[in-house]
């Protein structure tokens, strides 16, 4: 296996990138952040990243999907992409946990917290780069503490009294990385959405 898209939509970054899995080298990567344009810009950013590297779809060994923690809409979208894109090239998909894909490039004992709306955050434990905990979703105030460093967020940082920090989201690298076994059959995408979504099915009236 040589040559594989990754892909996230579990963040307000739109991230679309080709990498070679060797030596986990990026040929061309597009990130778009904007919250209320996964569907928009995903597309347009993985023809963008096999434009940059040079490579078309047919080229392409395998497909890897950030399947969050994340919004019922953005992960929709970033999953059913990567399953049509899996299907339409006859490639395995592989779904990865997106905070893996941040929180496999840190050293020590680090949370990878990014935003869950409704005044919470999503969040995993690393240490040197292995997840030990999560990912959950929870109040800021309920997090386990303790970590020397919280990658993925500037606006939470202040919350756990670590310094303000530019924001991390995952990479198309990141993503690569994250899966566990490139010789082990993909196992089915299932999103991880740790809670029900906002919108719920009318009761009807007898």
């Amino acid at each position: 296996m040589t040559l594989v898209l990754a892909i996230d939509t579990a963040t307000p970054a739109v991230t679309a990138g080709v990498v070679r899995v060797e030596g986990y080298s990026v040929l061309g990567e597009r990130v778009t952040v904007d919250a209320r344009a996964h569907a928009e810009q995903l597309t347009p950013n993985a023809v963008g990243a096999l434009s940059d590297a040079g490579v078309d779809m047919g080229a392409l060994d395998a497909i890897v999907i950030g399947c969050g923690p994340g919004p019922f809409t953005g992960l929709r979208v970033g999953m059913a992409s990567a399953a049509a894109f899996g299907h339409a090239l006859g490639i395995p998909v592989h779904g990865v946990c997106s905070l893996d894909a941040i929180g496999i490039d840190t050293a020590g004992d680090v949370l990878v917290v990014t935003d869950a709306r409704r005044r919470e955050v999503y969040w995993a434990r690393y240490r040197d780069g292995r997840r030990v905990d999560g990912p959950a979703v929870c109040a800021p105030a309920d997090v386990p503490g303790g970590a020397a460093a919280v990658a993925g967020s500037p606006d939470h940082a202040a919350l756990f009294d670590l310094p303000r920090q530019e924001p991390q989201y995952p990479t198309a690298a990141g993503l690569v990385r994250a899966v566990p076994d490139w010789s082990a059959p993909p196992a089915p995408l299932v999103p991880l959405y740790l809670r029900r979504p906002d919108a719920k099915p009318s009761v009807a009236k007898r």
